[in-house]
This record gives C-alpha cells, structure tokens and sequence, in this order.
C-alpha cells in the first residue's frame, strides 16, 4: 500500500524523574532519525511525544518528597521536555497526559467502549493496607524476591536479578510507602477482553506482519501462544483519569490505558493549534493512507502491539500500527539502568557536564543501539568513538579540508580541473554509499546506516591522505585546486548524510561552508559547492575528550554504586527477621562433628562454575582442599588468603567438578543472602578444635 503520510511516536516517559541513555537510545534517537530522513526527502511527517504523568511511580516520588503530585509532574515534564529539546529531539508536539484535551479524549474512548458492551466486569481480591484503607498497586508493594531471596523486590519486577514478578509471588509482601503487612479484599474493575480479539490479533500480527523485528515478532507470538486473558483497565487510586461512570467514584483508568490515547490527545492539541499547517487530527489517526509507527522499548511490545491495537480495533475508527522497530535494553557499565537506584547518565545532567557534545551521545548511543539485544554504554567507549571516530576520522577529514581551502585559495572554493582516474574511483565509491544507507533507515537499521555515513568521512579522509593536496601544492596549484574542490564537494555531502544522526554537527559544518539546507535527493551529487563560493569561520567540528573528563564520571558511578550497596544493605537488615531455631539436639550429636581452624592459603574460582571456590588450607595436618559454593559472595576470593576459618574436618571426602572435598567450610548467612565465611577472634594453631 501506498502512504501519503506517516505518524510517529514515541513511549511516553514517566514524568516522575528525568530521563536517561536508556530512553535516549531505546527510542527517542531512533525516532528522531527516521523522522529527520523523512523530511529531509520531503515526506509528510508528524512527529508526537509527551509526558506520562499519572499511574504509581508519578505518586511514588510525590510521597517521598513530600508534595503534591501535580508539582512532581509539572517538574519532571519541563526537566524531560527540555532534555528532548537539547539533544534534539525534533518533535511537532510534546504534550502531557494531565492536559485538559487528554482527560476529556481518554475519558470519551472509555465511555464508548463501556456504552458498546466492550469491557467486562470483574470482581477480584487485591492488596489491600488495613491502616490506610487502600488497595496497592504493584509498584507500590514490596517484599523478599523469590527468586534471588534479595529484600526490597518490587511488586512487577525485582531490580536486583531483573525477575518479572507478580505481587502475589513476593515473600512477605508490605506497603512500599509505610511497610505494613497488607491483606486481600475484593475490588471491582472492568476489563479488555483480549481474548475476544486474539483470531484477529494472530492474522493482524503472525500472518501480515512478518517483517516487524524478531525481537518484537517474537515477544508478540509468544503472549499468543499462551492465550490471551481479559486486561483491567481501571484501578483503585486517587491520581488519574476518573472511570467516567456511575459506581466508579475511587477509581481511575489504568496508566496502561490511559497513556496511550496520549499520542491521540496530543495530535489532536497540535492539529486543534495549527489546523493550516497541520491539518485534522483525524486524518493522522482514522485515514488508511496513514502509516503509523510507534517507537518503543521491549518493555512496551505488548502494550504497543497487543494491548492498544485491540482498543483501538474495538473502538472501531482508528488505525492500527504498521510497524513498532522496538529496541531492547542498554545497560550502563556491566549493570541494568535504575532509575530507583541512580545508577543512570541523565540526560539534564549530561548537557551541563559536556556542554555543545549532544552528538557525540547521539553517535555513541546509535553505534551501541541495542537492536536486536542488549547493549552496553561504557564511558571508555563513549570516550573511544569520540576521539577515534569522530575527531579522528569525520572531524579530521573535514578539518583539513577547510584549512588547506584557507591556506592555498583563501577560503574560496577552488575551480575544478579535470578529474582523474582515481578521483572518479573516489566519486562512485562515494555515490554508491547513498543506496545502502537509504535502505538501511527504510528498514530501521539505524545503527548500521550511521556506520555507512560514518564510511563516507572515511572514504574522504582516504581521498585526502592519498593525494596529498599540501604536497602537490608545491608543484601543480591546478591539480591541487581540483583535489580541495572534490574534498570540499564530499564535506557538503556528509553534512547532508549525518543530518538524521548529528544534527548540530551538520548545521555547524554548513555553517562553515557556507551551506543553506538540503534535501536528501541531493546526497550523492558533487555540486553543492560553487566555484567561488566563500566559506565561512573554520572551527573543530568534534574536540577530542581527555582521560580527567571521563576518570569523573566513573567516580560518580563509584560513589553510587557504594551507596546503593549500602542502602540495600540497610533495607534488608530493616526487614531481616532470623531463620526459626531447628529443632533441638543434644551434646552427643554435636561432638560427632569434628570442627576445626585452618589458614587459608589459596583460594581460586573452579573453572565453569559460578558458584563453587577451591580452597587451599592448611590445617596442621598436612593440608587439604575443600570446595564451597560462595563464589557469589567473594567475587575476589583472593580477600580469603590469610584468614583463619573454621571447617568441619570429618565429613567424608566427595568430589564435585572433578576435584576432591575433603570437608565444608562453615559460613553465616548475612540478613542481605551473602554468605560470610566464620573466623576466630585471634590467632589459634592450625588444627584446633572447635568445642
């Protein structure tokens, strides 16, 4: 089918923190590169996003800081809104979830769904705090993870091991906010039958659309495989859209719900706004010959290709997606990103630290992006790609473009003589590059298309170095004229091939040529430049960012990670209760077990297991080895050499890994699950007995 336009957009972000590298490459940089290229080729594009600003974490952050929820969401808006805007997030609208025209759309959308029979109602137990008298959200329940056993695991997921929970699943389960145990009691709440709609749903996803990203393909048939169930679309809080029928008072629509009739609402504000421009919102979302894409995380899969399709089919009216080029997870530094836990590179923060470098995130995170698995963002790296790439390559090349330009023709481009044999070689290599990479962003391979742009600074900086221009400057000022004139003609153009990528980067370098905007057809063509045409002031397009800039930020992440180690210790001792006594025993039985103190005198991780250490002790008896499972615990088991520990010397020998236990190493269990290997108090002979 033939589009005349297409809609984009982006996972609303929590409006309860600002935003970090993991939105900006999981979404908000892909989006914002495919909507650049659309235009630059002069396609009818709507570009929408905004603030989530009602569901738990919003009410979460209101009570830990002690004010009212609409201050925490007008904050956290204008912070994230600004963010997007310095890194060049090219919105036509950026609206919020708390706006008039979303409460009245969204409460609109329900109302026809229940007056349509579409909902059913269902009554079921929740948690519930007696002392507050409320039900809890899964974010706001807490308890031990049953998984990994560590404290403070939320109701929806633990962030310790990564574990999607449910609340009923949590060990001691209490009020996030208070830490009362809580109870169950029966609640009613209406549902989407998504059930109903799964025929439709296989044929709409698994039949017409296998071209979407395995990853999203994948999760999809995977949630239809199991079969669909009814999903609740209200909940009991006080913070959101209220159920706009009779019986509902204390209930609003589920955020799930909610926010995405956001990219609805905040059309319909920006069309409401500027209809001469941009037309009827309707047309963006009811007319066929509309492309809808949203860009997402895998968090949003279902929501964004289950969930919302289906209201959006039962309603009637609208579009459905076309495609949702979702992307998975970028860690920071070896560890998932937390928002809870800090362990984050803001975006706010990163624009006040490296002042005029949003390209260079914007480059790293594309060049990293977490397409088809989970990435990794590394301040080395970070540091790496910007010296080694782009000074290195796209800033070199261009650099002495200009300043040779300066040097031999006084800042004019040069006339061109006749072009050789190599310069055309250069000239098709060049050319061909525009085909792949415009096959590549039509496919939303992002970060392989910037690597295709990032080939054509190469492919320039090749051309310099191998004709040597300040050389033959000496002898032939022609040829030398023709040789800048090319180069010059090949800047031009990776400003337009970098502009979806580096926008600040390609108007600075335009500026510098003297450049007015191009479009996308004229990539390829090496007649940007006039004869004669004067450019302007020359500056370093990239600076190189030294050892001390990134040595800083790896000390922030260090002075993070102790403190949430330490607060999670504090969390876990605050709700640590001891194991219950085993029942009783007599003297008889504990004497059998023959416990002793040895030195440790090597300690070492036994290859392919994670979980068991090979201990070299001496004992006063000759020496021995005893395999124990702590690995987990000591992840530097050298920190054990040259303590006295205490083992049991009469448990018979068996071996594990192929290597011989000759006993067991006595540990406590600490309240946070790390084993502590027991010592003595002071230095006792190798052998003693424990008694």
């Amino acid at each position: 089918m033939t589009f005349q336009r297409t809609l984009v957009t982006t996972a609303l972000p929590y409006a309860n923190g600002p935003v970090h590298i993991g939105h900006l490459a999981g979404v908000y940089v892909p989006a914002d590169i495919y909507v650049r290229y659309l235009r630059l080729k002069g396609e009818n594009v709507l570009f929408v996003g905004g603030s989530d600003e009602h569901g738990v974490p919003v009410t979460i952050r209101a009570r830990k800081e002690g004010i009212t929820t609409q201050e925490v969401v007008d904050r956290y808006h204008n912070i994230i809104k600004n963010s997007f805007e310095g890194f060049g997030i090219s919105f036509d609208v950026y609206s919020r979830t708390t706006s008039k025209i979303h409460h009245q759309l969204a409460s609109d959308f329900f109302r026809k769904l229940y007056d349509e029979g579409k909902f059913v109602e269902q009554t079921s137990e929740q948690f519930y705090d007696p002392e507050t008298q409320e039900f809890l959200t899964d974010r706001n329940i807490r308890g031990e993870c049953p998984r990994c056993h560590a404290a403070g695991a939320y109701g929806d997921q633990c962030e310790k091991c990564g574990a999607t929970l449910s609340p009923d699943e949590l060990i001691n389960p209490y009020n996030a906010i208070n830490g009362n145990p809580l109870t169950k009691k029966e609640t009613k709440h209406w549902y989407l039958p998504l059930d109903q709609y799964q025929q439709w749903l296989e044929e709409w996803i698994l039949q017409e659309h296998k071209e979407w990203r395995p990853n999203v393909y994948g999760q999809c048939k995977s949630w239809l495989d199991g079969g669909l169930r009814p999903r609740a679309v209200t909940r009991d809080l006080d913070w959101g859209i209220p159920v706009p029928v009779e019986g509902a008072e204390g209930k609003v629509l589920y955020v799930w719900f909610d926010a995405p009739i956001g990219y609805i609402s905040n059309t319909k504000e920006l069309c409401d706004a500027k209809p001469e421009h941009f037309g009827n919102w309707e047309t963006w979302w009811k007319d066929p010959s509309t492309r809808l894409i949203h860009f997402i995380g895998k968090d949003n899969i279902v929501f964004h290709c289950i969930v919302f399709p289906t209201m959006l089919k039962a309603e009637g009216s609208y579009i459905v997606p076309d495609n949702v080029p979702s992307n998975e997870f970028l860690n920071l530094e070896g560890d998932k990103i937390s928002t809870s836990r800090n362990w984050a590179v803001w975006l706010n923060e990163y624009l006040v630290d490296f002042p005029d470098k949003q390209d260079v995130l914007r480059y790293v995170l594309t060049a990293n992006a977490p397409e088809t698995k989970d990435n990794d963002f590394t301040w080395a790296d970070f540091q790496a790609r910007n010296n080694n790439e782009l000074v290195a390559i796209y800033g070199n090349f261009v650099n002495r473009a200009l300043v040779l330009t300066k040097k031999y023709f006084d800042g004019k481009v040069p006339a061109v003589g006749t072009f050789n044999e190599y310069d055309q070689a250069t000239i098709a290599e060049f050319q061909n590059v525009k085909a792949e990479v415009e096959k590549l962003l039509n496919d939303f391979r992002f970060r392989d298309a910037q690597k295709e742009a990032m080939n054509l600074a190469r492919i320039g900086n090749k051309y310099l170095a191998d004709t040597e221009p300040w050389k033959i400057a000496k002898t032939d000022m022609d040829r030398t004229a023709t040789i800048l004139h090319l180069a010059l003609q090949i800047a031009a153009n990776l400003s337009v091939a970098f502009e979806p990528f580096l926008p600040f980067s390609s108007a600075k370098l335009r500026k510098m040529l003297s450049m007015s905007e191009l479009k996308w057809e004229e990539l390829g063509n090496i007649n940007l430049l006039q004869e004669g045409q004067e450019l302007g002031e020359v500056s370093l397009l990239f600076e190189k960012i030294e050892d001390a800039t990134i040595q800083a930020q790896l000390d922030r992440l260090a002075n993070i990670k102790a403190a949430n180690e330490e607060a999670e210790k504090q969390e876990a001792l605050k709700n640590w209760k001891p194991v219950e006594i085993k029942e009783n025993t007599n003297i008889d039985e504990f004497v059998k077990m023959d416990i002793r103190v040895a030195t440790v005198i090597d300690c070492q991780p036994v290859k392919k297991s994670d979980r068991l250490l090979q201990f070299r002790l001496d004992d006063g008896m000759g020496g021995r080895t005893i395999l124990s499972g702590i690995a987990q615990s000591y992840p530097d088991p050298s920190v054990l050499i040259g303590k006295q520990v205490l083992f049991i010397a009469n448990f018979p020998p068996r071996k594990m890994m192929g290597i011989e236990s000759q006993g067991m190493i006595l540990s406590a269990v600490d309240a946070d699950g790390k084993l502590v290997v027991t010592t003595v108090t002071a230095q006792v002979k190798n052998g003693s007995q424990v008694g």
